[in-house]
């Protein structure tokens, strides 16, 4: 039995690729895990803030100093962490806009990324606090990333991998929906993402 976050970041709904992708690797999670439960963050709609200052200077201040106005900008930077902390799994739909992630994903990632909290600097350098994690990342993309002409252009795939593995999730899979703005190629394209699923 597995505790599964699930990371929302389409506001497509059930027309979106990432969000079908996603699901399919939880269907596959609680396949092997039976009794696992599932707990869903989506960020489309339910945004996080952006950091203000009031935030950032709340996540500078040592927690016994806390006021009751840090306390409350720390709200839902608290909320997050927790959330991850509690799943065994962590499944994160990103579709790629722009050649990178959508801003609410960025907002969510914002709030989770404190230095004393999920990372830490020391004379060795930078380590990462939130480890034992399992991530995997559900992309969607119109086009082809993976390889050939556009693969530069990743910078999805790339930057979850380089930032989750620096606050410690290294144990980390990226799956994809990718070519599905090719004509006739949608649910093709989807159905490939499904299959290449190996947990």
């Amino acid at each position: 039995m597995k505790k599964i976050l699930h990371i929302i970041s389409s506001p497509k709904g059930e027309q979106s690729f990432s969000i079908r992708l996603g699901n399919a690797i939880i269907e596959k999670v609680k396949e092997a895990n039976p009794g696992s439960t599932v707990r869903t963050r989506n960020l489309a709609q339910q945004p996080f803030p952006h950091l203000e200052e009031a935030t950032l200077a709340a996540f500078y201040t040592p927690a016994d100093s806390h006021t009751e106005e840090n306390k409350e900008a720390l709200k839902n930077s608290n909320e997050a962490i927790a959330e991850i902390w509690d799943a065994d799994i962590i499944v994160i739909g990103a579709p790629l806009w722009n050649f990178g992630i959508p801003s609410v994903l960025k907002a969510w990632i914002d709030h989770i990324a404190r230095a004393g909290v999920t990372f830490k600097f020391s004379a060795a350098g930078a380590e990462g606090l939130i480890k034992g994690k399992t991530v995997y990342v559900a992309m969607a993309s119109g086009a082809i990333y993976s390889a050939g002409a556009y693969q530069a252009f990743d910078f999805v795939s790339t930057y979850l991998k380089g930032f989750l593995g620096f606050l410690g999730m290294t144990d980390l899979k990226v799956f994809r929906v990718e070519g599905s703005a090719f004509p006739g190629q949608a649910e093709l394209a989807l159905q490939r993402g499904i299959d290449s699923i190996v947990l």
